[in-house]
């Protein structure tokens, strides 16, 4: 008899693969984001040596990982679950002249040794997670003591305002907002509220975070306790 062993999918939805993945990267890169990844990226590693290990989880087409990388961080990581996103990113990062280690890797079961980092950030990304509690273990099981975890996110708490909001300040054009608006409500569906968010914490090995909210969006700080603290 054969023993058939179910591996849960690493993300919930639509599966970002082939043409779905490269519409997502034209979007992402258009309009006024551009401006938006140089400044996320300045933000997340401001006071970091360049020679500080960063891991991008669940990086899409790169576009954040690649600025970090701009910026002369000389250790930057990325880790997806698509092939067509490592693709994509990789042939990115070397039109950009930069050098980012894009792998593909399920987040809730990372090909790391303990403690590799010194930095993970993980954007718009963490609401698709089949395994949100394992991702979070994950994460501390791969962050070097004393080192932060961000993760950027869509809130559950996020109203039709906030979203039609969001995609004006994209500047698409009409076809491309209205789709953009409908895909953000669909996902608003899984979402975690910052309340929510504090309970899969609570279950994880961090235990705690700070979290805030508003608008559209979810911010979660997660530091892992330096070793005798």
């Amino acid at each position: 008899m054969t023993v058939r062993i179910h591996t849960p999918k690493p993300s919930k939805g639509m599966q970002m693969e082939g043409s779905v993945a490269r519409w997502y990267t034209r979007i992402r890169g258009s309009g006024s984001q551009a401006d938006g990844w140089r400044q996320d990226a300045a933000r997340f590693v401001e006071g970091l040596p360049r020679d500080a290990a960063v891991l991008e989880v669940a990086p899409g087409p790169g576009y954040l990982a690649i600025e970090m990388a701009r910026l002369g961080m000389s250790r930057v990581t990325g880790l997806d679950s698509s092939r067509t996103f490592v693709q994509i990113a990789g042939e990115q990062a070397e039109r950009a002249g930069v050098r980012v280690a894009f792998r593909q890797g399920d987040a809730a079961a990372m090909p790391f040794d303990p403690d590799s980092f010194d930095l993970i950030v993980c954007q718009a990304a963490f609401k698709n997670f089949s395994r949100p509690v394992q991702a979070l273990d994950e994460m501390h099981r791969v962050l070097r003591p004393g080192a932060t975890a961000i993760i950027e996110d869509m809130s559950g708490d996020a109203a039709r305002g906030d979203i039609a909001h969001e995609v004006q300040g994209m500047a698409l054009g009409a076809l491309n907002a209205a789709t953009t608006r409908f895909t953000l409500r669909q996902l608003r569906r899984r979402a975690y509220s910052a309340t929510q968010f504090g309970r899969l914490v609570a279950e994880s090995a961090f235990g705690t975070a700070a979290i805030s909210a508003g608008g559209i969006s979810l911010e979660v700080r997660l530091t892992k306790p330096s070793v005798g603290s």
